[in-house]
């Protein structure tokens, strides 16, 4: 195992940058995920960590030890790959232990090592099987495997659970949770799936435009996101955004009757702001039963879709387009009136040209 270091660490094309000189210092044994949506650099910074993009700008550390001019080979890092990059006319006992062949390791040791991670991975029934004969969790796990009997210092995970339907996803979520926790390998892991990261994650990058958009555990992205990027990107469904102008004590949001107090959390000098609320921190009420208060307000529900065990209602709040989430056994259908109850302690505040939140802007 060993820590990881990116020191100013950025990646050009030419004039176009790719992604912008940042620094990053991943703990030993750490889980740490690079999020973003396709094209903002994550994993152009994965592949500079294996050894397959050059580095611009900066150097890498792993261990402490300087590798930007090493071969991938001679780095301690595996890599799984999102389309699984198996041998399809090799047996699953020779696709694991392909590397190990390659570094003319005993015979008698590579069955050790192959079969005993084939026992962890659940893989033993099908060592003799080809790719095309197993199930796509099932050859996941084979190129999991064959990353693990290399005993890298380093996991890099690129998107590894793409190409899975939505029930093995979840399966292969609580798989790499059980088999980092029982390895403790420093792992770094590609996705643009942010249920996958606030799951799996010790720490969470999220990337944007191949800019650093905020470093944090899963709890801090989400309830203090550093952009208003942040904020829309993390959480299912995305948070609700109004824009709002200052007006005396009060903010008036543009385009609706709504108007919010300018309580200490929205306190700011500019004159206009985005404010955001996420659908689940919404409250919604039948009429009769709504307490009273400056932050209740008159609402029709438009659409209700039943989740299951939750409920999502697209709603006009004074005019303003609003999700909210809500319990999937007794709720409001389309058409009804009802009230709703913005908590002011879970309201955001982001400056609209820069992007940034208030609140954080204020600690820097």
């Amino acid at each position: 195992m060993a820590s990881v270091t990116l020191n100013q660490i950025g990646k050009a094309y030419g004039a176009v940058t790719a992604v912008e000189q940042f620094d990053l210092e991943i703990a030993d044994g750490e889980f740490l995920v690079l999020l973003g949506p396709s094209g903002c650099g994550k994993s152009t910074t994965l592949r500079m960590i294996a050894g397959l993009e050059s580095i611009t700008h900066g150097d890498l550390m792993i261990g402490g030890k300087r590798v930007n001019d090493i071969d991938p080979k001679d780095r301690g890092v595996a890599m799984v790959f999102q389309n699984y990059a198996l041998y399809p006319h090799k047996s699953v006992f020779d696709n694991m232990a392909m590397a190990l062949k390659l570094q003319k390791m005993p015979k008698a040791e590579i069955a050790e090592r192959v079969n005993g991670v084939a026992d962890m991975l659940g893989l033993t029934p099908y060592l003799e099987r080809k790719p095309a004969a197993l199930s796509g969790g099932q050859r996941q796990r084979v190129a999991i495997g064959r990353a693990i009997v290399r005993t890298p210092e380093v996991f890099l995970f690129d998107e590894p659970l793409s190409n899975l339907d939505a029930k093995l996803r979840v399966k292969m979520r609580m798989e790499l949770q059980e088999l980092h926790g029982r390895m403790g390998v420093t792992s770094i892991y590609v996705t643009h799936d942010q249920v996958e990261a606030m799951t799996l994650a010790d720490r969470i990058v999220i990337l944007n435009g191949g800019k650093v958009a905020q470093i944090g555990t899963p709890r801090e992205v989400y309830d203090h996101p550093a952009t208003e990027f942040v904020a829309g990107f993390i959480g299912s469904p995305a948070m609700n955004f109004m824009s709002g102008r200052r007006t005396g004590d009060h903010w008036q949001i543009i385009d609706s009757d709504l108007v919010l107090h300018a309580t200490e959390r929205l306190q700011s000098t500019d004159p206009a702001l985005t404010l955001g609320v996420r659908p689940e921190h919404l409250e919604v009420f039948a009429p009769e039963d709504a307490p009273e208060g400056p932050w209740v307000f008159d609402a029709k529900v438009k659409l209700a879709e039943l989740l299951g065990a939750d409920a999502l209602l697209n709603l006009s709040v004074m005019g303003q387009p609003m999700l909210a989430r809500v319990g999937g056994t007794d709720f409001p259908l389309a058409g009804q009136s009802v009230r709703v109850r913005i908590d002011p302690a879970r309201l955001h505040a982001f400056h609209p040209k820069t992007g940034l939140s208030i609140h954080s802007e204020a600690k820097q």
